[in-house]
């Protein structure tokens, strides 16, 4: 009797109830490390961005000077999904601002893909 209602008392999970939480784990970390690497190198554009904006150097710098600081700086970092052709360069009264939009296009299973849409510029001039 004593041992009927322990049984009744015990909590976890079942077998099946393991395996469809297993499956759903590794399909999110799956999912996790395809998606993760567009945004750091997002995030390593719109820093490569705000340092040439920043640089005083380029300040009064033409825009083929700019454009090939941006290559320079791409091939360092390994930047190959936007050229230097794709920013647009603004200069503002408080100084230089870059800009680019692109996406980027990841194949998750069989024919269906995920695009995510990137929007980098330079911070606010100094």
């Amino acid at each position: 009797m004593m041992d009927m209602v322990a049984a009744r008392k015990q909590h976890g999970l079942t077998f099946v109830n393991f395996i469809l939480i297993a499956i759903l784990v590794v399909f999110l970390a799956i999912f996790g490390m395809k998606i993760v690497p567009a945004f750091v190198e997002n995030r390593t554009i719109v820093h490569i961005l705000d340092s040439i904006a920043h640089a005083p150097e380029m300040q009064d710098a033409l825009p083929s000077d700019i454009r090939n600081s941006y290559e320079k700086h791409a091939l360092v970092n390994n930047i190959t999904v936007i050229g230097s052709n794709d920013i647009v360069i603004q200069r503002t009264p408080n100084g230089l601002v870059l800009s680019v939009k692109y996406s980027v296009k990841i194949g998750l299973v069989g024919n269906a893909s995920l695009v995510l849409d990137f929007d980098a510029s330079s911070s606010r001039p100094r």
